[in-house]
């Protein structure tokens, strides 16, 4: 299963880095564009509803997010949505320490939307401003991912939400907030980045990566799924792997309309 999983990975990201930086630029956004609908697909299991329904949701969401591959490269068009974001991963926070709850479908719609038209505005505008600094805001999730999973696995002991997930452990959180904390550390040091700015923000992406992880369990567990779906051998569908991403995209590209895109100097 490690096997499987580790060569998914590294097959998933050397296409990635050619969609980031060998294709022209429009071609680069669709692609974040159809993985944000096939998200929305893989959601839409989770309302354990015929494909005519599911097709609807698809429909729906796409009514959202498609408009949105027009707006302009500016945080001003897109700031809002940030904010909605982050008051959304709030609640779902606090919704993780009373699950178990019921999960209406209407909740799971709606949830649906919070979680996937947030994630492909900040996707979209990340990779507009720059594909490194994308980049950079998956490389904050893959550490905390790492290292998660490593600790977890030596150290773990005490589960993080039992009713949610029993493999997460909270020696494996805090084991995934270290690793982030280190990896930033090193590059702030030798490209420059002020510690006092860039560690605390890539430390509170790293702990909504967490939530979106968590919260999107909560869906599949409700539904009674294991993955979301099995485009990746070893690592279930795409939204398996892009619901810490979900979380921390925006996240991350609000605290930059905090503290400017400049805080991260990095090749354009």
């Amino acid at each position: 299963m490690l096997k499987d999983r580790i060569i998914t990975a590294i097959i998933a990201g050397l296409i990635l880095l050619l969609v980031l930086f060998a294709v022209p630029q429009i071609a680069a956004r669709v692609v974040i564009l159809l993985l944000l609908l096939l998200a929305a697909w893989e959601w839409s299991g989770f309302l354990k509803a015929n494909n005519v329904v599911r097709y609807a949701y698809l429909l729906a969401v796409a009514a959202v997010i498609v408009p949105a591959f027009f707006l302009a490269d500016s945080l001003d068009s897109r700031v809002l949505v940030f904010q909605v974001a982050l008051v959304w991963w709030l609640l779902a926070l606090l919704w993780t320490w009373f699950y178990p709850t019921p999960v209406p479908s209407i909740v799971t719609w709606l949830c649906g939307l919070l979680v996937i038209v947030p994630a492909y505005v900040a996707l979209d505008w990340l990779f507009l401003q720059g594909p490194w600094l994308l980049l950079f805001m998956l490389g904050i999730v893959l550490a905390a991912d790492i290292g998660a999973y490593f600790s977890g696995k030596a150290f773990g002991k005490v589960k993080l939400a039992s009713q949610i997930s029993p493999g997460k452990t909270w020696e494996g959180a805090i084991g995934g907030l270290v690793t982030v904390a280190l990896v930033v550390a090193v590059e702030s040091y030798f490209l420059g980045f002020s510690y006092i700015t860039i560690i605390p923000l890539c430390l509170a992406v790293a702990i909504g990566s967490i939530i979106g992880d968590l919260t999107v369990s909560i869906f599949k567990r409700q539904a009674g799924l294991k993955d979301s779906g099995t485009l990746f051998p070893g690592h279930g569908g795409f939204l398996d792997r892009a619901d810490s991403i979900a979380a921390a995209a925006p996240l991350f590209a609000l605290g930059l309309s905090w503290f400017g895109p400049g805080v991260l100097r990095l090749p354009q």
